[in-house]
């Protein structure tokens, strides 16, 4: 019986997909837009809306734990909760870009929205 584990787990180890995660949801708090795979961003977007609503609880641990760069650690409590203050959910958008040329995979731009 086939059973869904609950996230994608994109070829790599889980520390590995921690890391990369991790590292991808720092980039789109920072550039607040990223170009990758689709499945990677359907993933990150899990992560960086978690964040957001964490962030808007005021709960300092839970996202220091994710994120390790400081410079996005305080635009994420200065700027973004913020901007989301009154918005309950839904803080990424996920555009898809067409494929890639070297191996065919779909790209997609994922971006905070405004």
């Amino acid at each position: 019986m086939i059973k869904n584990t609950g996230y994608r787990k994109l070829g790599k180890t889980a520390s590995h997909r921690k890391a990369m995660l991790n590292n991808m949801a720092t980039s789109i708090i920072l550039h607040e837009e990223v170009k990758t795979t689709l499945p990677k961003a359907k993933e990150v977007r899990r992560v960086v809306e978690g964040l957001i609503t964490s962030a808007k609880a005021n709960n300092h641990l839970a996202v220091k734990d994710t994120l390790k760069d400081k410079v996005a650690f305080k635009k994420l409590f200065d700027v973004l909760v913020a901007r989301y203050a009154n918005r309950l959910g839904g803080f990424c958008r996920i555009y898809r870009a067409g494929v890639r040329q070297g191996d065919n995979a779909q790209v997609a731009i994922i971006k905070l929205v405004e």
